[in-house]
Order: C-alpha cells, then sequence, then structure tokens
C-alpha cells in the first residue's frame, strides 16, 4: 500500500475518529471530579484534600491554595447536600407566600433578602396559591432539601393547624410572617392589625362620619379577624353603633369591591364611610361609587388596609394603614439569625408585633 493508498483509508476513517474523539471528550466531561481524583493529582491523601477544602486549620496556607487551585482548574464541584448533611447547615432559607406578585409579599421577600444574603444566606421562594395541600407539600419538598429555615405567612388558620403541627415539629426553625398559627414554641413576626383598623375606624370618626360601613375578608384568617374586632371597637368606644348590615365580607379583589358597594348604597340609610381591611376591594368601591357621582371625601370618606402603591396615584389618592412590608421581612430574618446563633437547645419563641401606621390622603379627609 503506497502513501496515497494510506492517505485515501484514513480519509475514510477520519468521520469514525472524529465521533470517537468526541465521545472520549464528552466522557471526560461528564466525569465529575473527585477529591480522590485531586488527591491522586498532587499525590497526596484524600483527606488531606478534603481538609484543605473546608477550611481546616490543620492544614498549612501553601498546601491549602494548591489544593483550591487544583480543584480550580479540575473543575471540582462540591457537593451542597452532602456538605449540608455533614455540617448540619445548607445556608438556604425557604421563604413561602401565598402570591409572589402582590406588592405585599414581594416587598417581604426583599426585606428578607436584603438581611439574609449578606450572610450568605440563598433565599429559595415558594408561592402556595392559598392552596393547603400545596403549602403543605412545600413544606416537606424545602424540608427535605436541608434549608436551614421556613419562613412562612400561611393560608391555614387556627382551626386547621394539627394539620401542620408534625411538619411543624422538626428541628428546623420556623418563623411565621403577617398570617400566623398559635404555637407556643414558634415565632411570629406581623403587625398590629388591631391598632390599625381602630386607628383608620377613629379617623372617619374624626371627619365626622356617623354610618362606617366595614368590608371583612372573610377567610377564617387571624389578621382579618383582629381587623373587624379593632373596627367594631372604635365604633363602640365612640358612642356610635355597630350595624352587622354595614359589615359585608368579601373576597380581596376589585370586582368584589363593586358588588359590595353596591349592596351597601341600596340599603334604606346608607353608610357615609367605608373602612375596607383589602385596598383591592375598596377600589372597587371607589369605581362604583363614581360612577354614582358620589363626591369623594365631601359625601364619603373611604380608608383601606395595606397601602398598595396604587393607592398613592388614584384620584383622590386613598388614605390606607401601611403594613410596613420592608420592616417585617427584615425582621423575620433577624429572627431566624438569632434562632441560628443561640447556642440553647430549646427553641427561642419570639412574638414581634410591628405598627401599624395609618397614611392620611385626599379620600378621608374631609376636615382640612
Amino acid at each position: 500500500m503506497n502513501q496515497f493508498q494510506l492517505l485515501y483509508e484514513i480519509d475514510k476513517l477520519t468521520p469514525f475518529i472524529n465521533v470517537y474523539r468526541i465521545f472520549i471528550i464528552l466522557f471526560k466531561m461528564s466525569k465529575k471530579t473527585t477529591i480522590y481524583d485531586i488527591a491522586k493529582e498532587l499525590q497526596i491523601t484524600a483527606a488531606t484534600v478534603s481538609r484543605a477544602l473546608n477550611n481546616n486549620p490543620r492544614i498549612s496556607k501553601n498546601t491549602r491554595e494548591l489544593v483550591l487551585e487544583t480543584a480550580a482548574r479540575m473543575n471540582y464541584k462540591q457537593n451542597r447536600l452532602a456538605l449540608a448533611l455533614k455540617s448540619g447547615k445548607s445556608n438556604n432559607i425557604g421563604v413561602v407566600v401565598p402570591y409572589i406578585n402582590r406588592n405585599f409579599f414581594s416587598s417581604v421577600i426583599r426585606g428578607v433578602e436584603d438581611e439574609l444574603y449578606p450572610k450568605g444566606y440563598h433565599v429559595i421562594i415558594s408561592q402556595t396559591h392559598e392552596d393547603k395541600d400545596r403549602e403543605l407539600k412545600i413544606i416537606q419538598n424545602l424540608l427535605n432539601a436541608q434549608v436551614d429555615g421556613i419562613l412562612i405567612s400561611t393560608s391555614y388558620t387556627n382551626e386547621e393547624k394539627d394539620k401542620l403541627e408534625p411538619a411543624l415539629k422538626k428541628s428546623t426553625p420556623f418563623i411565621f410572617f403577617d398570617r400566623k398559627l398559635d404555637f407556643p414554641d414558634i415565632s411570629s413576626v406581623t403587625i398590629d392589625d388591631y391598632q390599625g383598623a381602630y386607628d383608620a375606624t377613629k379617623h372617619l370618626i374624626d371627619q365626622g362620619c356617623k354610618r362606617i360601613a366595614h368590608f371583612y375578608v372573610n377567610n377564617g384568617l387571624e389578621l382579618y379577624k383582629n381587623r373587624l374586632l379593632g373596627y367594631k371597637n372604635a365604633l363602640l368606644q365612640n358612642g356610635l353603633e355597630v350595624v352587622p348590615e354595614y359589615i359585608i365580607p368579601l373576597k380581596n379583589d376589585m370586582e368584589a369591591g363593586i358588588k359590595a358597594a353596591e349592596k351597601l348604597m341600596k340599603l334604606p340609610l346608607p353608610p357615609d364611610a367605608i373602612f375596607s381591611s383589602t385596598d383591592k376591594g375598596l377600589l372597587g368601591a371607589i369605581k362604583y361609587l363614581q360612577s354614582l357621582s358620589v363626591n369623594i371625601p365631601d359625601d364619603f370618606c373611604v380608608v383601606g388596609f395595606s397601602n398598595d402603591p396604587f393607592t398613592q396615584f388614584m384620584e383622590p389618592s386613598i388614605s390606607s394603614v401601611d403594613q410596613s412590608p420592608l420592616e417585617m421581612g427584615r425582621m423575620a430574618a433577624k429572627v431566624f439569625l438569632e434562632q441560628m446563633a443561640s447556642e440553647q437547645t430549646v427553641k427561642i419563641h419570639k412574638k414581634v408585633i410591628l405598627p401599624a401606621k395609618l397614611v392620611i390622603r385626599k379620600s378621608s379627609s374631609k376636615i382640612q
């Protein structure tokens, strides 16, 4: 066989050779580097490599740097789950909310991240859509993922809390925020919903309103019950009657607010003000009142709860109780960090109640 025939035969085999080369390259890329590979490369023990990677003080600076450089060159990746199992710490935090796209919850998450990221923690965000079965599965998945803690705004009520109790008894710290359940050994960060509702109702009374209605989100959650109680006590303590027909249960959306306002205005003696436990519900009421050419605030005053961003840009701008979501998120993260720093074997229980702040705007400012 002359050289031309040899080259011809080699040329025919070239595609197969290239495929083989690609296969070898892909195989090497898919093969994960282990501490044993690094040890073999440096001709030291795997135990020494492990200590160097975990910053063991028994390993010299030169050896540690050599191991780290070799690990980087060989594309070594530490198994985070294995590290979590070994150290008992994953540096991951679960944050569970009903809806991520609501301004309140997205602001709480921002507050949590602002506090925890500088401390080396990563936040895993999950939303339940107020589906209780989904919430339970999310909690179990986070526990299986070895998170260091779970910050949660629950959709469960105190009447249903037994369903969550087995998960909450795990050693992983839980902190409730905004929506909480009454467990004696679990921390919570909330705002003073009762006082916020009381202040909002008292403000309407001070503006000369005598027939104040209330939009009540009737989903069994404690925070809405506290807002209802604050509304009722403000009326009673200021000489006004609680009229059952003025208390309208509704969902947290604009359409429900329209229907609730329509129902109120068809009463023989309609109210002259509304305190709503939700800004979105109040938005629907305002739309309906304006369709009747009712002047706000001269003829009718309104106050909401949550201080959503749209409230300040409406015409008229809407008075609302601010929930301090950023501060709530930061405080929930601080409570978690305190629990992690504590060396006590008994769980710390901390109940933080942030002040509710009434933001007064045009919609309730009848008296200047």
